[in-house]
C-alpha cells in the first residue's frame, strides 16, 4: 500500500458501508462487494486491490461485529451478530456504526476513545 490518507479512515467508510446497505443479521455480504463500493465512492488509493483492505474485515470478525460464514480465495463472506446503530464520536468528530453487543469504543484506529 502506499502513503495514501483517506479524508474518512477506510474502517469508518466499511462500517458505514454496512449500516446502509447490510444492516440486518440474516443479510450476506461480502469483502468484494464493500471494495466496490469504497471504490465508486473514491476516497481510497487506486493502486489498493481487495487484498490490502483483508485486515479491517478481520477487525470486524474480532471486534465481535460480523462473523465469518465462508472464505473463497479473496472472497470473504460476512453475517452480522447483531444490528448497527449510528453514534457520533466527539473526540476525532466523526460518525461512527457499532454493533449494539460491541465495545462502545470509536473504531476509527487513530482515535479509539470510549463512546
Amino acid at each position: 500500500m502506499s502513503d495514501f490518507t483517506p479524508n474518512v479512515p477506510i474502517a469508518l467508510q466499511i462500517r458505514k458501508i454496512i449500516f446502509e446497505k447490510y444492516n440486518d443479521i440474516d443479510a450476506k455480504f461480502t469483502n468484494d462487494e464493500i471494495f466496490e463500493i469504497i471504490k465508486t465512492n473514491g476516497d481510497f488509493d487506486p493502486s489498493w486491490i481487495i487484498d490490502d483492505t483483508e485486515s479491517y474485515f478481520n477487525d470486524l470478525c474480532d471486534s465481535g461485529l460480523a462473523r465469518n460464514i465462508a472464505q473463497n480465495f479473496t472472497t470473504i463472506y460476512l453475517k452480522l451478530f447483531d444490528p448497527m446503530e449510528k453514534l457520533h464520536c466527539n473526540a476525532c468528530d466523526n460518525d461512527i456504526y457499532l454493533g449494539s453487543s460491541e465495545e462502545r469504543k470509536c473504531p476509527n484506529p487513530s482515535c479509539k476513545s470510549s463512546i
